[in-house]
């Protein structure tokens, strides 16, 4: 029997197992396929504004409370950041999110905790709420 090409990254306490193809380099702050099985929790795009819906100036300003309103949504579905295995990043500047990454790693470990699901990112033209500078859409896997 050969050995599968997929090496797996040891179950979380989430119950999600991180995938990485044998051979390839450990991703940093990202994952490159979530395996889970369990109840599901999607959040929609969210933004970085408060509940007076008003913005904070700044990009890691924004993110952070975006990320923050991602946890209160997963919160309401009995899920946490640990149960996060897919999040798309649109931001409407890439310069300002590649300027951030130290802050935004900070950011998001504070927020986040170390749990780093698969990830895309991309730059958009704009968004619906003219202020956003990012949005981000989640999708959860609560463990059965």
């Amino acid at each position: 029997m050969s050995e599968s090409p997929i090496r797996k990254i040891p179950a979380t306490s989430s119950g999600l197992t991180f995938l990485n193809p044998k051979g390839w380099p450990q991703p940093r702050g990202y994952a490159n396929g979530v395996k889970a099985r369990g109840e599901m929790v999607f959040v929609g795009g969210m933004v970085g504004w408060d509940e007076q819906q008003k913005f904070p100036q700044g990009f890691v300003a924004q993110t952070e409370l975006l990320l923050k309103n991602i946890v209160a949504v997963l919160r309401e579905g009995g899920a946490g950041p640990e149960h996060v295995v897919r999040m798309t990043w649109y931001v409407t500047d890439i310069a300002a999110y590649r300027n951030s990454l130290p802050e935004l790693g900070k950011v998001y470990r504070d927020v986040m905790g170390r749990n780093f699901p698969a990830m895309a990112l991309v730059q958009v033209m704009g968004l619906v709420e003219h202020e956003a500078l990012l949005e981000i859409e989640t999708t959860a896997v609560l463990p059965e």
